[in-house]
């Protein structure tokens, strides 16, 4: 069988042999019940790292959003979103269907949409006008190729939103990725934020999983709103056994997937084949340009040479994580060199 080198996400990473046992070994209730061990044992975790009072274990960062998005808002309202966040492009119109509720988004720059934007995109009191709901961001950007926001420009937000009396919410799912490449601590994030979701199942590699964090009431409503999508667990604690891990082991090893992904971009850029917006390589993401051919021909091209990758928009993108080794790194980008120089 052919070895592949699976850079598509860091999604397709699987648990680690220590999670394994761990699942193995787990003591479990039933969480609707509120009565799973493991489950507790991780929100509380959860809240110490992220000073939150409130937690709650979900199934994904998508639920985990979109719960946000229903508790915070009343059906007929408006939220405000980036135009490339995840919200807007892959959580298949849920603002929409799950709350009633439409979107206002905004044009930002490595994830970051102008303050001056922002705030004349708040709407008014006028009976015409669908009233603001609530502002979204995004730590780390996806589309952005994996950017920290600056904690100066969420402080910024914030001060707007708390002077507009306006909620935010945080599509936090790689937030320990943003406080591994900067030292600042995840509970400093989530402080500027009346809800945050962060994922266990990329980077920290749980199997599935996500966690939901706010203050005491909006867990209580989120826990209802669980419910009614369909996201009561029961045995829940043999995949919160893994999110504990990803939590306490997994976080502390981001920096080595970072560096994987500046070893690929430098050494990818000195093949002259390949345009790469250096400043978007911050964390765990690499995006960039054939120049001599479409983006989808190049990633089927190395797909049969054994080296995954996904394209967005005219970009291929790769993502390092644990199951890539930088050996592996390295293999792979000599596959692409090599590749290089027969089509030359």
């Amino acid at each position: 069988m052919q070895e592949y080198f699976d850079f598509r996400s860091d999604t397709v990473t699987r648990p680690t042999k220590e999670m394994i046992e761990a699942m193995s070994k787990a003591k479990v209730g039933d969480d609707v019940l509120g009565d799973d061990p493991t489950v507790i044992e991780l929100e509380e975790l959860a809240k110490k790292v992220t000073g939150k009072q409130g937690v709650l274990f979900i199934c994904s960062g998508t639920m985990g959003n979109q719960i946000s998005i229903r508790v915070h808002t009343n059906p007929g309202e408006e939220i405000i979103i980036e135009e490339d966040s995840h919200i807007f492009k892959y959580e298949v119109g849920g603002a929409a269907w799950n709350s009633l509720v439409q979107t206002r988004t905004i044009e930002g720059s490595y994830g970051c949409m102008s303050l001056e934007k922002i705030s004349d995109s708040i709407r008014h009191d006028d009976i015409h006008d669908p009233r603001t709901g609530l502002i979204c961001l995004e730590n780390t950007h996806n589309n952005s190729g994996g950017v920290i926001l600056p904690l100066e420009y969420i402080q910024e937000v914030r001060k707007l939103s708390q002077k507009r009396n306006i909620k935010m919410h945080l599509d936090g799912a790689r937030i320990f990725n943003a406080s591994a490449a900067t030292g600042i601590p995840v509970k400093e994030y989530a402080k500027y934020f009346d809800s945050m979701m962060f994922c266990l199942s990329k980077g920290l590699c749980s199997p599935l999983g996500s966690i939901l964090v706010g203050d005491i009431d909006f867990i209580d409503h989120a826990r209802r709103v669980r419910k009614v999508l369909g996201g009561g667990w029961r045995q829940a604690g043999y995949l919160a056994a893994c999110g504990i891990i990803s939590i306490k082991k997994m976080s502390k090893r981001l920096g080595d997937d970072h560096a994987k992904a500046r070893v690929f971009s430098k050494a990818l850029g000195e093949m002259g084949e390949f345009s790469i917006d250096m400043k978007s390589v911050q964390t765990n993401m690499v995006y960039f340009k054939p120049l001599k051919e479409p983006a989808e021909s190049f990633i089927l091209r190395m797909k049969k040479k054994g080296v995954l990758a996904l394209s967005h928009d005219d970009k291929v993108r790769f993502v390092f994580h644990n199951d890539v080794s930088l050996s592996d790194v390295k293999r792979a980008l000599g596959i692409i060199k090599n590749d290089s120089m027969k089509r030359r």
